[in-house]
């Protein structure tokens, strides 16, 4: 019977929903108008208490270039025409140093058609850069699947954080897949980081994505991604470029309750079942992704047990090698202990948020942590076309 892979729904108000938020911001016009007459009032307060009155008006001209920075043109344009007005009039009522006034007057109104032309400029370019990252945010749904994802078999939901935010995609890489085998999970960190990192991780998730259908052998799909790293290094060498290596986990999970695993130079799962956190043993761990010729023995398969409504944590080193002001390294197995009871969405931000905590300062490598929950009984009669009615919970 053939898996179907499929988002769980994803409540209204998380994270992922805030993250989508690409809209540019400016303030109500009505706050605009009130804090617009508010710096008059103050301006002509102060200006009749100390004298100087006409000379604390002559600032408000610089008004709209303020407004020009935040507000709209529209806005911009009222906070203009009203510092125009007070300045004007005083020209009108009044015949005293009549040169001084006229300059200030025709300053006001340069200075606002100024303010105006450069909160245009400015909502050109915000509306350019809000088109660019929602491209960005929908390029990287593409790379990277959001998450939680949902097969017959497991739950998948986790956090990914690239170092570098104003990217969305970093080296760090997950994938998960529904095929008649089974669903296959990947997890890898590309070396090093940059463009050219994150152009190997992109060849290394659409190898997984095509292998992991055609391939029956969980070692199949991954002699398969190392011949994707092998292919790209080639590229890169023609370039002129470094060639890089991919660590990497890649799961087989299916009806049975035993799962089979690979790891390729990666940091090896953990499993919480029972109150207990186990490190998982995967046996030989062998070169990472692009690295086979340098070894003589080949990619082989273990098998470990996944009880019904076990979880899997997985993730890469930007979990395990955050450090500490101290220089600590954040013990991961340590703080497991005590969350081995939590859904699997629930585990994975509290371990990202307490890492951050850990850190005490700005993020230093790409973060991606996984929970694969195994489902409670495998749904028996379940089709491609037929998909769960409810996800479980998160």
């Amino acid at each position: 019977m053939f898996r179907e892979l499929r988002a769980a729904p994803v409540p209204a108000g998380s994270r992922a929903d805030r993250d989508d938020s690409t809209s540019i911001r400016t303030p109500p016009t009505r706050a605009v108008a009130l804090v617009t007459v508010a710096v008059t009032v103050v301006t002509v307060v102060l200006g009749a208490l100390t004298g100087t009155a006409v000379l604390l008006i002559g600032l408000l001209v610089f008004l709209p270039a303020f407004a020009s920075a935040l507000c709209t043109p529209r806005q911009t344009a009222f906070v203009s025409a009203w510092v125009s007005v007070l300045v004007i009039v005083p020209v009108a009522l009044s015949t005293e140093q009549l040169a001084d006034r006229v300059t200030l007057a025709l300053f006001a109104l340069g200075f606002g058609a100024l303010a105006v032309y450069g909160a245009s400029l400015r909502i050109t370019r915000e509306g350019a850069l809000v088109s660019l990252r929602s491209t960005a945010a929908a390029m990287q749904r593409q790379i990277l699947r959001p998450l939680p994802l949902l097969t017959d078999d497991v739950l998948v939901d986790g956090v990914y954080e690239p170092v570098q935010q104003d990217k969305l995609v970093g080296g760090d890489i997950y994938d998960v897949a529904a095929t008649p085998w089974g669903t296959r999970v990947l997890i890898g960190d590309v070396q090093g980081k940059g463009l050219a990192a994150i152009g190997m991780a992109i060849d290394v998730v659409g190898a997984f994505r095509e292998a992991a259908h055609r391939e029956p052998t969980v070692t199949a799909l991954v002699d398969s991604l190392e011949a994707a790293v092998v292919r790209h290094n080639g590229y890169a060498e023609q370039r002129g470029e470094p060639e890089r290596f991919v660590t990497a986990v890649v799961l087989g999970v299916d009806a049975g309750t035993e799962t089979q695993l690979v790891t390729c130079g990666h940091i090896p799962p953990y499993l919480l079942h029972d109150g207990t956190v186990t490190a998982v043993d995967g046996g030989t761990e062998h070169a990472p992704l692009g690295l086979a010729d340098l070894v003589d023995e080949p990619r082989t398969v273990s098998w470990f047990p996944f009880p019904s409504g076990a979880t899997l944590l997985l993730c890469t080193d930007g979990l395990t090698e955050a450090r500490s002001p101290t220089g600590t390294f954040y013990p991961l197995e340590e703080r497991l202990a005590g969350r081995v009871d939590i859904t699997a969405g629930h585990l994975t931000h509290a371990l990202v948020d307490d890492v951050h905590a850990f850190a005490e300062g700005p993020q230093q490598d790409d973060l991606a942590v996984l929970a694969v929950r195994r489902s409670p009984h495998r749904i028996s009669g379940t089709s491609a076309s037929s998909p769960l009615a409810t996800a479980p919970a998160r």
